[in-house]
């Protein structure tokens, strides 16, 4: 059994289509089962903060969201923007393209920019592993930690690729002290997200978290 098995869980829904109704369900199932956080989209985060009000559950969002191809500007514009609005935690999406062209400074500084518009509150950084090579897994990793990122993360979800065992692997023997990983996308049952937490996720982006609770039990 894992010890806080809850607090591994950022109970996320992303779709594009979701409606207040959703959001209102989402916090109520989050506040039940005290999970880490909510991750929703921008526009939810004031909704999320006032059905949260008195928990421990934090409310986390996405920059950048999904592709990473905003400009450096707008990605801190947009972390500006959610951290006025009580924002806890922001997942930000990397340049995914100039990782591959290997504009590393590019890269570094991207991620470097959002991390001081959120002031010290926690940034993970997606680099959406099912886009690319082991070489350009590792060097995001190194390029997120750089930058002052607190977690690097697997997946949106809306690309190729779901969280891998492998992957989380190999971000967590690439970190620098301190620095975690978030495992997301495809984690819908106990055993799989056991696995990835015994591969060294630390956190579970997953719209299943009670499911795999109840699964632990």
């Amino acid at each position: 059994m894992i010890e806080n098995l809850n607090k591994y869980v950022d109970h996320t829904i992303l779709k594009p289509f979701a409606q207040q109704a959703a959001i209102e369900k989402l916090c109520a199932e989050a506040a039940k089962w005290d999970f880490a956080s909510v991750c929703i989209n921008p526009c939810n985060i004031e909704l999320a903060k006032k059905l949260l009000a008195g928990t421990n559950v934090m409310v986390c969002t996405v920059i950048g969201f999904p592709l990473g191809a905003n400009t450096t500007a707008v990605k801190a514009f947009e972390t500006a923007d959610a951290y006025a609005k009580g924002c806890d935690e922001f997942d930000m999406v990397i340049n995914i393209g100039a990782l591959k062209d290997k504009k590393y400074d590019l890269v570094r500084d991207d991620i470097k920019a959002v991390v001081e518009a959120a002031k010290g509150k926690t940034v993970k950084v997606i680099i959406e592993t099912g886009l690319l090579t082991e070489e350009e897994k590792v060097m995001a990793t190194k390029l997120s930690c750089e930058a002052g990122a607190h977690f690097v993360k697997t997946c949106t979800g809306f690309a190729e690729g779901v969280a891998e065992v492998e992957d989380i692997a190999l971000m967590k023997a690439n970190v620098t002290e301190g620095v975690k990983v978030k495992a997301s996308s495809g984690i819908r049952d106990f055993a799989k997200a056991e696995a990835l937490i015994n591969a060294g996720a630390e956190r579970l982006g997953t719209s299943a978290g009670i499911a795999i609770i109840e699964g632990a039990q």
